[in-house]
């Protein structure tokens, strides 16, 4: 089961998994300093950057498994 989803906030996903800063990158998506990353969902965030959120997901929780 993943454990990463959509309606998790892209600042909940780095404190509790500090290594998906390298997947946000590879996506281009560098919120870290961002305001809305305190309160944007992963896929409200996929949908603004273009990116596409079952790529986002499948390699956030594969990231995990490393």
């Amino acid at each position: 089961m993943a454990k990463i989803n959509k309606d998790m906030v892209f600042n909940e996903v780095l404190r509790k998994y500090p290594d998906s800063v390298k997947v946000f990158k590879k996506f281009g998506m560098n919120c870290f300093g961002c305001l809305g990353a305190e309160a944007e969902s992963l896929e409200y965030g996929a949908i603004a950057h273009g990116v596409d959120l079952d790529s986002l997901l499948k390699d956030l929780n594969q990231a995990l498994k490393r």
